[in-house]
């Protein structure tokens, strides 16, 4: 797809004298779908935080030609760029159609939106066959299943016409059903839009992730395709100790995210 991409270079963030991310430099082209993998603490959300201006950070960051940093989080909304956090942010008590609804606006009276209707505006209706749920539109949100949550606020982002979404963990508690219907939807998703996605669930970048970055103390230690990673002598290193030592000794000190990167290694 042609569009903006997302460009990094040499991005900090410093809270009192700590280094949380420290000089990332990141390309992420139209229509990827990139994950960002890497222990607690590696400084992926933070790196998230910085890019959609809820934390200052120096460097640059640019979408397309749009300098990101120093703007506020409103105005980076109003670029193109959406992101949701690791709990499902949606209004309970109002059906996936009236979430939509608010979601896109459309210069109507919030009365106006709430109110049962026919007529489905055609972003919405997208975004209801996108995610799923066009069968549950008239559901309250409250009664959906956790993944069915999740695909409503991706769907609350497609609505606002975003171009660039930021996803934080977004299979975490899911079941093994809905973590594979959540990667098809990214899939579909990134066929029009550029989705970066921070992940723990290293199966799950497996099968869908189609470039990674690794993060190690808020630097980037490694980028490619999934294969690619896993093949780094360095992700080994970092992640499982040095090739010299045991095996079964590397394996119960490495973090449990880090033995699956490097498993097929």
């Amino acid at each position: 797809m042609s569009g903006e991409g997302l460009t990094v270079r040499d991005l900090r963030v410093t809270f009192d004298g700590f280094t949380a991310v420290d000089g990332v430099d990141l390309d992420i082209r139209p229509g990827d779908l990139r994950f960002l993998i890497g222990p607690n603490g590696a400084g992926k959300t933070t790196l998230v935080d910085a890019v959609t201006g809820l934390v200052k950070a120096t460097g640059s960051v640019r979408f397309g030609d749009q300098s990101l940093l120093g703007k506020p989080v409103q105005k980076i909304a109003r670029m193109g760029i959406g992101r949701t956090f690791q709990t499902a942010t949606v209004f309970e008590e109002l059906t996936v159609l009236q979430n939509l609804d608010i979601a896109a606006g459309a210069g109507r009276g919030v009365w106006t939106m709430l109110r049962r209707r026919k007529d489905i505006p055609e972003p919405v209706a997208r975004a209801l066959e996108t995610t799923g749920l066009t069968e549950l539109r008239d559901r309250p949100a409250g009664v959906l299943a956790h993944g069915q949550k999740q695909w409503l606020e991706i769907g609350m982002l497609l609505v606002q016409d975003v171009k660039l979404l930021l996803l934080d963990e977004p299979v975490a508690g899911m079941s093994h059903d809905e973590r594979e219907a959540t990667g098809e939807l990214l899939q579909r998703v990134s066929e029009d839009h550029t989705v970066v996605v921070i992940e723990h669930d290293m199966d799950f970048m497996r099968s869908f992730a189609r470039s990674v970055s690794v993060l190690h103390a808020g630097k980037v230690l490694s980028e490619g395709t999934v294969a690619e990673v896993q093949a780094d002598a360095k992700v080994q290193e970092v992640y499982l100790g040095r090739a010299s030592e045991p095996q079964s000794s590397a394996s119960e000190s490495a973090p449990a995210t880090a033995v699956a990167v490097a498993e097929e290694a």
